[in-house]
């Protein structure tokens, strides 16, 4: 293996975390350890065990040692799937639970999220969601969607069928999705769902899915508990993947 000493000792450690040598939250061997492992110099060893930190393999503790980063939920920005899909596949449990689901007049910031003529009295389905990951209250949906696809979904049990599976059975062709993000504080009508205080910090995505024929299908809005949830990047020459995750702890 090529390149400096601290780089190979760190893709070492790396593969043996990957594999499941060291499960997540168990404790890696101390600096010393390593040192003698691999006979290099403790600097050098300390050296790799940044990069494995930098990388979110790993965590440290203060007074305790360095531990391996646990498994995080993810939710992926580059897929037009159900972001609960995703987090399924990913090995995670994921609960929903329907807050409501009723016909509305659409508010303000649908309409201006919406980019189109919208009649202030027209109805549309309002759908809220509460989403537990691994048992944890970590995200809280809101999800319009316009007819005549808002009332051949209505009845549908949201418990047990996402959103987009739903709506693709009924017919709706999504092409594209835009999803822009901004950090905010949680705010009172929140704090209660998510069992935080109102001044907790979040990150609120606002998503526009368009189906086809380029009209808006669905317009989403997701707070995410700030403390559980966090933006992923991986980067290659071609593109960019970019995920939601859980912080290192």
């Amino acid at each position: 293996m090529a390149g400096p000493r601290y780089r190979v000792i760190a893709a070492d450690l790396a593969e043996r975390i990957r594999a499941g040598e060291y499960p997540p939250g168990t404790a890696l061997p101390a600096q010393r350890e390593l040192s003698a492992r691999y006979d290099v110099a403790l600097a050098t060893a300390r050296q790799a065990l940044q990069a494995l930190i930098d990388d979110g393999l790993i965590v440290v503790e203060a007074g305790r040692g360095t531990f391996v980063a646990p498994a995080r939920p993810a939710y992926r920005l580059d897929t037009l799937r159900s972001f609960v899909d995703d987090l399924r596949d990913q090995g995670h449990q994921v609960t929903t639970e329907v807050v409501s689901c009723s016909q509305r007049a659409m508010p303000a910031w649908v309409a201006q999220l919406w980019g189109e003529r919208v009649d202030g009295t027209a109805k549309a389905l309002r759908l809220e969601r509460l989403r537990l990951l691994d048992g944890v209250p970590a995200i809280h949906q809101v999800s319009w969607v316009d007819q005549p696809y808002a009332q051949l979904v209505r009845g549908v049990d949201f418990t047990a069928t996402a959103l987009y599976a739903a709506l693709a059975d009924a017919g709706m062709e999504i092409a594209s999705a835009s999803e822009r993000i901004a950090a905010a504080t949680l705010g009172e009508a929140g704090a209660a769902l998510l069992q935080q205080s109102a001044d907790s910090p979040v990150l609120v995505s606002d998503r526009v899915t368009r189906t086809r024929d380029g009209a808006v299908g669905v317009v989403d809005r997701a707070v995410l508990a700030g403390g559980l949830m966090q933006v992923r990047a991986e980067r290659t020459v071609h593109q960019v993947s970019v995920q939601w995750g859980a912080p290192p702890r």
